[in-house]
């Protein structure tokens, strides 16, 4: 990830980790980047628990900004927090081959679960 005066530019290795782990290898690395950005308690990502843990991501650089905007995004039901579902939702709308494919990933995933 690099920052860019007040914009964050992700490098999208998604596609790649697409490609290497499957789809339902994905999807369980995604969980286990939010468990690692989550509140504990609150079960959540919240401003401090990503204040807090972004770090190990690899996203040490954020301004409170940048957080508070990264959340925003995400948060689709307005609690000012991220769920799971809202998190995972995020990492695929930043990035646009996942996008594109996103019908054919979909596809897949509910192939493998039966």
């Amino acid at each position: 990830m690099a920052s860019k005066k007040n914009t964050v530019v992700f490098e999208d290795y998604f596609p790649a980790m697409m490609e290497k782990l499957g789809t339902e290898g994905f999807m369980k690395e995604l969980t286990n980047g939010f468990q690692l950005l989550m509140d504990i308690e609150k079960k959540v990502i919240t401003f401090e628990s990503l204040k807090k843990n972004s770090a190990l991501l690899g996203l040490e650089g954020m301004s409170d900004d940048e957080i508070r905007c990264m959340l925003r995004e995400g948060d689709l039901d307005g609690d000012g927090a991220l769920d799971e579902m809202e998190f995972c939702t995020l990492m695929f709308r930043l990035s646009p081959a996942l996008m594109n494919n996103s019908k054919e990933l979909l596809e897949e995933a509910i192939y493998t679960a039966h």
